[in-house]
């Protein structure tokens, strides 16, 4: 899973809103969730036909924004949120995101955590994450952001097979996500992930096999695969209307979530969330980062677009780089919109997060209607009991939106 600059991490927009231009009043984390930062990178070589991520390359910001005017407003932000927050709570997690990270290069991000540490106390056991493109990286890079202080790396892999990698208009080449991963392992990284996107048009399942068997001989000890989703609006998406490609089709979604499934499980890996799968022998493996959004906690994420979450205030800073630098040098927060969730829409949210992970959801959280349909997914066989949790089976995980909705009933008003 993605951080929060405008990627898998979503959430309803729901709830009252306050203006552009500020974020909720008196924010203050909430003791004692952990404290987490996200900072956005926004910078990409090439834009993949499949992204709808607020990312940028330099044909499209032209004069108007760059590297280093992004890293001054970054400065800027991360002290206005010092000043908010207070600084007597250390980060747990510090997630750097994007876009393409690598692309500032090891110094670069380097200098990123520098400035992070120059407003904030990190927890001597923060996890500390950078995403990273395979062809944006080399051995002195790893080197370079390992003596940082980044302990984690999350390698864009998608596919090993060539027509794959050509429909996403990824530009890597096959087998670089492989060696950047064992690269990153040799510089002295415990934790590496690899991200897969499976059910390309096109794709086959030997493709895939032949993918997931590179991820496993790469060593890394987590592993991100995501059903490609065809958004609006992207080039994925225009060549599917005109016919170009097909669409990608459920049944074989399904089919490949469940080989992915197997696989990774039969090597010693097993699933933390739908979407994710860690080493069982280290509890350290499982993103921390990524766990706080599923699990309510607190974060402030810096840069153009970024989400924020604290005490039950959400907000979203303005998407474009040379605007979000604006902001920063009048001296505002870079704040486009926000909301304050009520109970029930909190509920929902809880639900609908929770229940995603593999510790489940705590019947506790459900009123007695909504525990009566869980019950009734139980005895459907899409969701199981863990002690006091309610856990979704395998072909729940494949139905999860839909588990969701039975509990809820989509409508709570409804209920």
């Amino acid at each position: 899973m993605r951080g929060s600059g405008g990627s898998a991490v979503h959430t309803p927009t729901v709830g009252s809103t306050a203006p552009a231009g500020r974020a909720p009043e008196e924010i203050r984390p909430s003791e004692p969730t952990p404290l987490g930062l996200y900072v956005h990178v926004p910078f990409c070589a090439t834009r993949c036909g499949y992204c709808d991520f607020n990312t940028y390359t330099a044909g499209e910001l032209g004069s108007t924004a760059s590297p280093q005017s992004w890293m001054r407003a970054v400065d800027g932000e991360l002290g206005m949120a010092a000043a908010q927050l207070g600084t007597d709570r250390a980060l747990s997690t510090v997630f750097v995101g994007g876009g393409t990270p690598s692309l500032l290069g090891g110094q670069g991000l380097a200098e990123v955590l520098a400035t992070v540490r120059r407003h904030f106390p990190v927890a001597d056991d923060a996890e500390i994450t950078t995403e990273s493109n395979p062809e944006s990286t080399d051995p002195e890079f790893f080197a370079a952001i390992r003596s940082a202080g980044y302990t984690r790396v999350s390698l864009g892999m998608q596919s090993m097979a060539p027509h794959v990698l050509a429909v996403l208009d990824r530009t890597h080449t096959p087998g670089r996500a492989q060696q950047a991963a064992l690269e990153a392992r040799a510089a002295g990284f415990d934790h590496v992930n690899l991200d897969l996107i499976y059910g390309t048009p096109g794709e086959t399942d030997d493709d895939l096999r032949t993918s997931l068997h590179a991820v496993l001989d790469a060593g890394v000890d987590h592993v991100s695969a995501y059903a490609l989703i065809v958004e609006d609006g992207t080039a994925l998406a225009r060549r599917i209307r005109k016919g170009q490609i097909a669409a990608p089709d459920d049944d074989v979604l399904a089919d490949r979530y469940e080989l992915i499934d197997q696989t990774l499980r039969g090597a010693g890996m097993d699933w933390y969330e739908v979407s994710n799968w860690a080493a069982t022998d280290d509890p350290s493996a499982q993103c921390r980062h990524n766990l706080g959004y599923w699990h309510d906690a607190d974060w402030w994420g810096i840069g153009p677009g970024a989400h924020s979450h604290v005490a039950g205030r959400r907000w979203w800073n303005v998407k474009h780089p040379a605007r979000y630098a604006e902001s920063i040098t009048a001296g505002e927060l870079p704040v486009a919109g926000s909301e304050t969730l009520n109970a029930d829409e909190h509920h929902t949210e809880r639900v609908m997060l929770t229940i995603r992970c593999r510790t489940g959801l705590p019947a506790a959280e459900l009123d007695a209607s909504e525990l009566s349909r869980a019950r009734r997914a139980v005895d459907d066989g899409l969701l199981t009991w863990a002690g006091e949790n309610l856990v979704l089976t395998s072909r729940g995980r494949l139905l999860a939106d839909g588990v969701v909705r039975s509990i809820l009933v989509a409508d709570r008003s409804a209920a």
